[in-house]
C-alpha cells in the first residue's frame, strides 16, 4: 500500500491569501493536487489545521495534534495514522508535482528514514518527500522542544538523497517549484 500525504495547512502569509485556492488550468492547486496522487497512491490524505477546511475536498483528513508547527506536524500526525511504513508528502502549492515520480522515490529510499529528490542547484523539497514511521521518535522530540524546520531532521538522520538521473524521465526542472509570492502565481498562469 502507497498512502499520500497533501499539506494545505499552512498560513500563505507570503502569497497574501490562501494559496491552494488559487487556480490553475481549471481547478485550484489543492484539488489539483488531491487528484493527481489520488489517480496513482492507494490512499491520500488533507493534512490540515481546521478539521472543517476544505469541505469540498472528499479524501480522509489527518488533523494535526501539534497546532501551528508547519509540515513537521503534519508529517507528525500522518505518520500516526497511516497502516503503511510511511508516507510520501507532497505540498498542496507545487503545481508539477508528479505522483509518479513520487512512487519512484518510495522505491528507492531502501533502508533510509526518509528520501528527497535533489534537484537543481543541490536544491530539495521537504514537502516532497517520502519519511517513514521510525521517524516518529525524533519528530516527537523535535516538536515537543520547539524544533518545527523539516530541514532539521535531514542534518540528524540518514536521508537518501536521489539525483534527477535516478528518476530519468520522471524528472521535471519544475517538479520542486512552490507558489509562495504573488509573483510566483503570475509566473505560473504566464502574466
Amino acid at each position: 500500500m502507497s498512502t499520500a500525504v497533501i499539506l494545505a495547512g499552512g498560513k500563505s502569509s507570503r502569497m497574501g491569501r490562501d494559496k491552494t485556492q488559487l487556480i490553475y488550468n481549471g481547478k485550484t492547486l489543492l484539488a489539483s493536487a488531491v487528484d493527481r496522487f489520488s489517480a496513482v497512491f492507494d490512499r491520500v490524505y488533507l493534512s490540515i489545521g481546521d478539521p472543517g477546511k476544505y469541505p469540498d475536498i472528499d479524501v480522509e483528513r489527518v488533523i494535526d495534534i501539534y497546532p501551528g508547527c508547519g509540515p513537521m506536524a503534519g508529517l507528525h500526525a500522518a505518520l500516526l495514522k497511516t497502516p503503511d511504513e510511511g508516507v510520501f508528502l507532497a505540498a498542496a502549492d507545487l503545481p508539477f508535482s508528479s505522483p509518479e515520480a513520487a512512487l519512484k522515490v518510495i522505491e528507492l529510499c531502501g533502508d533510509c528514514a526518509t528520501a528527497v529528490i535533489v534537484g537543481n542547484n543541490d536544491k530539495f523539497e521537504p514537502a516532497f518527500g517520502y519519511y517513514k514511521k521510525s521517524l516518529l521518535p525524533f519528530i516527537e522530540e523535535y516538536l515537543a522542544s520547539g524544533k518545527y524546520k523539516m530541514m532539521q531532521l535531514f542534518d540528524a538522520l540518514p536521508c537518501r538523497r536521489i539525483s534527477p538521473d535516478e528518476l530519468g524521465a520522471l524528472w521535471r526542472t519544475d517538479m520542486l517549484d512552490n507558489l509562495n509570492y504573488p509573483e510566483d502565481y503570475e509566473r505560473l498562469i504566464g502574466n
